[in-house]
């Protein structure tokens, strides 16, 4: 018998996908979990260098300073060579840099091929989800959930990963992510087909001159701050925790699980309901006390696993609402609007790592004292100039949801 049609109402399962997809998405989610796969094995790069943890904490600082900069370009670039071609770039640079990585006998060597990683994941995850998208060949809130499904696993398994190949030595998980990104560079090549170039070409100057636009130019700032708080916790959390590479993985993928959860379940949730300014006020508010609480349970390693594990939560909320906020904040076309956020989100990191570690001469806590003001400063932005942001100050539909998660890694 022939196969009943599918309903048109029916809701499109994240399974039922093309090679294609399939392929990106792995890519995608190995990409994840390079970000996260660098914390477990800190303190063994630190003393197999000798170096101090506010020179490790540049690992993060220099990955994502050259993050932050490639990604006011990357509009421009993949309109002119396409998606196809940009993301096989990314791939490769990637590869490279962990192969570099795992081939350095200093820290300054790792640390500038950390950036160049930075460049190659600026490249990659641009234009990572507009190629999903466009191979899924359906309507997008599946193939979205896909992405975030390899977001979520990728950060959750990457430090996990990270702490088991980094107690055999610190260079293996570099070698690992190296291989696999070549994995995924060879599957992109054989089953991604087109070069994905969009009809009109974007201008070079386009995510600058959206700055002038105060809503924009104010969602951007607050990033800036609550991303130098959330990268105090990864580059600072693995030399409090005083555990083993394996045991800081398996807390730092505690926070990737609670990270995912609330991205892809909770966090769209409350913005159908409340408007994605207050939530987001209201997450800054908790991030900040978390910090507070984590400054006094150095020395209490159960506590202190607890708020790393709560941050995780935190920080899920916060990435998704800012991106929902930036995306009704304006009127401009939204891959605009994502590549300035982006661009000056990613500097709030790079500045946040080296100097947040940097506050432990002053206490073990203090680190987490400064992420703690930093998210505070952010919540005072959005209180004080509330109406700023008016535009995006109501509750948002589940498809803008969608499409604003999509636009902004790069469609």
């Amino acid at each position: 018998m022939p196969r009943p049609p599918r309903r048109p109402d029916a809701k499109p399962s994240i399974f039922r996908q093309p090679p294609a997809v399939w392929a990106v998405a792995f890519a995608s989610m190995v990409a994840f979990m390079g970000i996260g796969l660098v914390g477990p094995i800190l303190p063994s790069i630190s003393e197999a260098m000798g170096a101090s943890p506010t020179q490790t904490a540049f690992l993060f600082t220099s990955y994502l300073a050259v993050t932050a900069v490639v990604m006011f370009f990357t509009s421009w670039l993949s309109s002119r060579i396409g998606t196809r071609t940009t993301m096989l770039l990314g791939l490769a640079v990637i590869v490279v840099a962990a192969a570099g990585c795992a081939l350095s006998s200093t820290i300054d060597g790792i640390i500038a091929f950390r950036a160049l990683w930075g460049l190659g994941n600026a490249l990659f995850l641009s234009t990572a989800l507009a190629s999903i998208i466009s191979a899924s060949g359906g309507p997008a809130g599946a193939a979205v959930m896909l992405y975030e499904a390899a977001l979520g696993l990728g950060l959750a398994v990457g430090p996990l990963v990270g702490g088991l190949l980094g107690d055999i030595s610190w260079m293996v998980p570099f070698w690992g992510t190296a291989s696999l990104m070549a994995v995924g560079f060879v599957a992109i090549m054989a089953v991604v087909r087109g070069a994905g170039r969009p009809p009109q070409k974007s201008a070079v100057s386009a995510p600058f001159r959206a700055l002038s636009i105060r809503s924009i130019l104010l969602l951007s700032i607050v990033a800036l701050f609550y991303n130098a708080s959330f990268f105090v916790t990864l580059a600072y959390v693995p030399y409090p925790l005083k555990m083993g590479a394996v045991g800081i993985g398996l807390v730092m993928t505690g926070f990737g699980i609670g990270l995912a959860l609330t991205s892809v379940v909770i966090a769209p949730r409350l913005t159908h309901r409340f408007s994605p300014t207050r939530v987001l006020a209201a997450t800054l508010v908790v991030f900040a006390l978390t910090h507070l609480a984590a400054s006094q349970a150095v020395g209490n390693t159960p506590m202190l696993i607890l708020c790393v594990v709560l941050m995780g939560f935190e920080i899920g909320a916060g990435n998704t609402v800012l991106t929902e906020a930036v995306m009704e904040a304006s009127d401009l076309p939204r891959p605009v609007a994502s590549s300035a956020y982006s661009g000056v989100r990613f500097f709030g990191g790079a500045i946040g790592a080296p100097l947040g570690t940097g506050m432990s001469v002053y206490g073990a806590g203090m680190p987490f004292v400064f992420a703690a003001a930093t998210a505070l400063i952010g919540a005072a932005l959005l209180a004080v100039f509330r109406r700023t942001v008016s535009p995006s100050d109501h509750p948002v539909h589940e498809s803008v949801f969608f499409e604003a998660e999509a636009i902004t890694a790069g469609e």
